[in-house]
């Protein structure tokens, strides 16, 4: 795993770069916003090849847990992959409503992410 910085308009921003998935769980999840956060990154941008599986099942309950780490911690998420492919009427709800804020977002490009991430 690498962590690309980027800053933009004085915000620290951490691409998280890997091959293989690296959050299984919801520890997982916690001990990287952990990182970013005591790292000064205000946001990180995960890949969704880089998710379980299973946290884009809802049922699971792993996104809700993780993404509730992010926002007690108040670092912000993008996740960017293709999110077309879920039918589930649950997760497409979910990404519509958690894109209309600005806590947690799915984004279709790295370019997207920054942008939402640093406005």
């Amino acid at each position: 795993m690498k962590i690309e910085a980027h800053i933009i308009n004085n915000i620290r921003i951490a691409e998280v770069i890997a091959e293989n998935i690296i959050i299984n769980s919801i520890e997982d999840g916690l001990q990287l916003v952990a990182d970013a956060y005591y790292q000064d990154f205000d946001c990180i941008i995960v890949y969704e090849k880089n998710i379980t599986p299973l946290f884009f099942n809802l049922k699971t309950g792993i996104a809700g847990e993780i993404l509730q780490k992010f926002s007690n911690f108040r670092v912000r998420l993008a996740i960017v992959g293709d999110f077309e492919k879920y039918q589930s009427k649950s997760i497409r709800d979910f990404i519509f409503e958690s894109n209309k804020n600005r806590q947690i977002n799915f984004k279709a490009t790295l370019k997207e992410s920054l942008e939402k991430l640093s406005g």
